[in-house]
């Protein structure tokens, strides 16, 4: 049973990617383990729970802590954080729906961040956020429509 739980948990976590099940997985291997030497269930079930808190107290803030984002920890950022705050072309109008915009010569699916406002091609945008595959476009106040924002160095 314990080691059914576990797999079903480290599953689980392959969909989560939260690094938080997997904890509980831990606990319920060591559990079956207990089970395995013989100990009754209720020392498995105390088994079960020990590791399983020790684990999420000792090993999460480790996680959480290498888990920050580059932003945070001044490093360059890389990936699809590197293009938080760049400057993009808007080639589709842009709105809650739908959109289209280019970043650093890459096409990229677009919404608006703020749902009152929209954005026609050729106008300049900032990505302020990615989800996804979506890059999540607010008004870019220092670019003016058509100006590149290498020209403004």
């Amino acid at each position: 049973m314990w080691i059914v739980l576990g797999v079903l948990l480290g599953v689980a976590e392959i969909f989560t990617t939260t690094l938080f099940l997997i904890m509980f997985a831990a606990g319920a291997f060591a559990a079956a383990g207990a089970a395995a030497l013989g100990a009754p269930v209720p020392v498995q079930a105390l088994v079960f729970a020990g590791v399983s808190a020790l684990s999420v107290a000792v090993a999460r803030p480790v996680i959480k802590r290498h888990a920050r984002s580059t932003l945070e920890t001044g490093e360059q950022p890389f990936g699809v954080e590197a293009l938080e705050g760049t400057t993009a072309l808007v080639l589709e109008r842009v709105d809650t729906d739908h959109g289209m915009v280019k970043i650093d010569g890459e096409l990229w699916t677009a919404r608006a961040y703020d749902a009152t406002q929209s954005f026609e091609p050729g106008e300049r945008v900032q990505v302020i956020k990615v989800r996804g595959a979506t890059a999540l476009v607010w008004q870019d106040d220092i670019s003016s429509p058509g100006e590149l924002p290498e020209a403004k160095r």
